[in-house]
C-alpha cells in the first residue's frame, strides 16, 4: 500500500491545504493520505493567541472532508497527542512501526522542499519515507527543484524524490489569511466549514456574536457543527423550507434559520446529547432519553435558543422537527416536511408526498405522519406519543 503523509501546522487549514491533498493523491495514486497537524512545530514558534493543537485538529478534520477522498484520507491526531517538539522523523518512525510492509511518501510544498537538508535528522527522514514535493506551475519550481533534487541525491544516497507541479491549486499565505480573518474578510478562502469553526471558536481575533449573525454567516457556523455527509441534507433542507415557506406564507427567513439549525447537535453520541440536555435543561422523556434519532431535535432546539439565540417560533420548529405534534404552527409544518421530503431524500413514496405537500400542506402533514407511523409499525419500533397525536389531531 503506497500512503501519503501531509504534515503541518494548519493554521488554518485552507483551500490551498485541501486541492494540494486531493491534487497529489491523485497524482502519486495513494492508497491511503495521513493528513498531520503538528503538536509543537519545533522549526519556529505559532503566532500568540494561535489555536489550541485540538482547535487545529478539528479544523483540519473539517477542511479534509472537503477532498472527496472518502476513507482513503484520514486526519491523524499523532502529533497533537505527542509531548514536546514534533519531530517529522520520529512521527515517520511511528509510522512505519504501524505500516511495516507499507511504502510511505512524506507530502511537502516548495518551501519545505528546499529547506528539508536543515530539519531535524534528515537522513533518518529520507531512509523512511519518499519526498513528494509539490509547487503551483513547473516553470515556477522546476528550476529550484532540479538543484535541490541533485544536491539530496548527491547528500542521501538513498533518497526517493518526486517533485510534481498543481496548476490551478489555491496559493494561500497563512499569515496573509489569519490578518485577513481578524478584518472579517478572508472565509472565501477557507472550506465553509472551516470557516463557521473559526466564527463559533472566535478564532484570530474574530468576533461574531452568535445571537445576531445574518443568514450568509449562519451558514457556514451551522455547517461546521455537521458530519460532513449530513451537509447536503442541511442545504436540501434549507432550499425546500424556502419553497414551502414561500408557497404557504411562512417566514422565510425564520424558515432558513431553523433548517439550517436543525440538525446542529446531530453528529453527537448519545451520552453527549444528554449532556448538553443536563447543561440547557432541555427536558426530556424516556423514550427521547434512549433514543438519539428523537433526542437530537430536543437538544438541537436547546442548542439553537441559548447560543443562537433564535426565537421561540425558530426554536418550537426545531423541537419538533421530528415527532411533530399537535396543532403545529405554520413554521414547524413547514420545517418538518422540509426535513422529510428535501432533494436528497430517497424513499418509496416520496413523489407523492412532495406533490401533495405543494397541493396541501395539512394533508402533506398528515400524509407524512402516516407513512412514519407505517415504517415504525413495520419494525415494531416505538411510536413516539407526540407522533400519534399530532396525526390524531389532523384527524380531528
Amino acid at each position: 500500500m503506497r500512503i501519503g503523509v501531509y504534515g503541518g501546522a494548519f493554521n488554518p487549514p485552507h483551500l490551498g491545504h485541501i486541492t494540494a491533498a486531493r491534487a497529489v493523491s491523485g497524482l502519486l495514486k495513494l492508497d491511503k493520505l495521513l493528513v498531520i497537524p503538528t503538536g509543537h512545530p519545533p522549526h519556529k514558534q505559532l503566532p500568540p493567541g494561535s489555536p489550541t493543537p485540538e482547535q487545529r485538529l478539528e479544523m483540519t478534520r473539517l477542511a479534509m472532508e472537503q477532498t472527496g477522498l472518502g476513507d482513503r484520507i484520514e486526519v491523524s491526531d499523532l502529533e497533537v497527542r505527542r509531548e514536546g517538539n514534533s519531530y517529522t522523523a520520529d512521527t515517520l518512525a511511528r509510522l512505519k512501526e504501524r505500516y511495516p510492509e507499507d511504502e510511505l511518501w512524506l507530502l511537502m510544498g516548495a518551501d519545505m522542499f528546499l529547506t528539508l537538508q536543515a530539519w531535524h535528522e534528515p537522513e533518518r527522514i529520507l531512509s523512511l519515507a519518499g519526498i513528494a514535493a509539490f509547487g503551483r506551475t513547473e516553470a515556477d519550481t522546476e528550476e529550484l527543484f532540479s538543484v535541490q533534487r541533485d544536491y539530496l541525491y548527491r547528500t542521501y544516497p538513498q533518497a526517493r524524490i518526486f517533485t510534481l507541479s498543481i496548476p490551478g491549486v489555491v496559493d494561500v499565505s497563512s499569515t496573509e489569511l489569519r490578518d485577513r480573518l481578524t478584518k472579517g474578510e478572508g472565509g472565501a478562502l477557507l472550506a465553509p466549514a472551516v470557516y463557521g469553526y473559526i466564527l463559533r471558536e472566535k478564532l484570530y481575533g474574530t468576533a461574531e456574536n452568535l445571537k445576531s449573525l445574518p443568514l450568509e454567516r449562519l451558514r457556514p457556523v451551522a455547517l461546521s457543527c455537521l458530519d460532513y455527509r449530513r451537509i447536503p441534507h442541511v442545504l436540501g433542507t434549507e432550499q425546500e423550507a424556502i419553497h414551502l415557506a414561500e408557497r404557504w406564507g411562512a417566514d422565510v427567513g425564520k424558515a432558513r434559520r431553523a433548517a439550517l439549525l436543525h440538525d446542529c447537535t446531530k453528529k453527537l453520541s448519545l451520552p453527549e446529547q444528554l449532556a448538553v440536555a443536563e447543561r440547557f435543561q432541555v427536558p426530556l422523556d424516556d423514550m427521547e432519553r434512549r433514543e438519539i434519532k428523537l433526542l437530537h431535535a430536543k437538544t438541537g432546539a436547546g442548542i439553537a435558543e441559548t447560543m443562537f439565540g433564535t426565537d421561540e417560533e425558530i426554536t418550537g420548529a426545531i423541537r419538533w422537527h421530528t415527532t411533530g405534534r399537535a396543532h403545529m404552527t405554520l413554521l414547524e409544518k413547514v420545517i418538518y416536511l422540509a426535513d422529510y421530503i428535501e432533494p436528497t431524500r430517497s424513499f418509496p413514496g416520496v413523489e407523492t408526498l412532495r406533490k401533495v405537500c405543494y397541493e396541501d400542506l395539512d394533508a402533506g402533514l398528515r400524509l407524512g405522519l402516516d407513512m412514519t407511523i407505517g415504517e415504525m409499525e413495520s419494525r415494531n419500533a416505538p411510536i413516539h406519543p407526540k407522533t400519534l397525536e399530532a396525526r390524531d389531531a389532523l384527524k380531528g
